[in-house]
């Protein structure tokens, strides 16, 4: 008898053997763990190349995925065709579920085990009621860990070719929202109080092109002349980017002209009057010779 065969006969061989193929009947049916847990990820803000590697990782092992409406069809599809999917996605006036109900989806699957995936379409942090989210995990006793993303300002800084600060013309950049969950509440302009001594912010705004038109009124009723200048940024990164510019005075006559569909970030300030000339071209995907 060969010692192969002497081993293979072997209860101490047959112990390892079968060991061997329960991990590894484990491991190919990918039986999610009993132990929940959940990420929240930022997706960028629509480029599917601007995703990070640990973003991507990750998508690759989720069992359940929670989405955005502005993640793309290139980022679910990284997801295993084992994940289940469900869309969670807010445009404004167009929610598919409110906030509650998707902080209740995300403790439910948390509890049922696996990798769970909230993919939201920017950074988590930055608007994207992450707090919120973490809050109701961090109560139900559900482990999660949270991955950034590339924002929209600083995409369209890159895209567009506008510095948010500049020496001599910003030295700090303000993102805030026009939208709040009191559809009638306005931000206190009088914390934006334009600054004659020319230290006055870039201000960016999200989810404001429905609000056009108070935006500049507030900003006007804080002391911002009528000629600032302002640029309409229309679906920053993608092959559908538009941009828009003008000033204070004129930007919702351009608009009515020439109609965005959105999502559109808002960036006012001195710093449009340094725009860069980037060749996007560039950044396209090419075949390696």
């Amino acid at each position: 008898m060969s010692v192969m065969s002497y081993f293979l006969r072997s209860p101490l061989s047959r112990s390892v053997v079968s060991g061997w193929h329960w991990r590894s009947a484990k491991a190919e049916l990918q039986q999610p763990d009993s132990n929940g847990r959940v990420v929240l990820i930022g997706a960028g803000p629509g480029d599917p190349e601007l995703l990070t590697v640990k973003a991507q990782r990750l998508l690759q092992q989720a069992d359940v995925l929670l989405f955005d409406s502005l993640v793309s069809a290139e980022l679910l599809a990284i997801a295993p065709r084992r994940c289940k999917k469900v869309f969670v996605g807010k445009r404004a006036g167009r929610h598919a579920m409110p906030q509650q109900d998707i902080n209740q989806l995300l403790v439910k699957y948390g509890q049922q085990g696996g990798l769970v995936v909230r993919l939201k379409g920017g950074d988590p942090a930055i608007f994207g009621r992450v707090a919120e989210e973490a809050a109701a995990l961090q109560q139900a006793g559900i482990a999660f860990a949270i991955v950034p993303g590339v924002t929209s300002a600083c995409a369209a800084s890159a895209y567009c070719g506008i510095p948010l600060t500049a020496r001599g013309s910003a030295t700090s950049v303000q993102f805030l929202t026009a939208q709040f969950a009191d559809p009638a509440k306005q931000p206190d302009w009088s914390g934006y109080q334009y600054r004659t001594n020319g230290t006055n912010p870039t201000l960016v705004v999200y989810m404001g092109l429905n609000r056009l038109q108070q935006l500049c009124a507030g900003l006007a009723s804080a002391g911002w002349p009528d000629h600032t200048p302002i640029a309409l940024l229309d679906q920053v990164s993608t092959k559908q980017q538009q941009q828009l510019q003008g000033t204070l005075a004129d930007i919702s006559q351009r608009l009515a002209a020439n109609p965005l569909c959105g999502p559109t970030l808002i960036v006012i300030g001195e710093v449009l009057h340094q725009r860069m000339t980037v060749d996007l071209s560039l950044l396209q995907t090419t075949a390696v010779a």
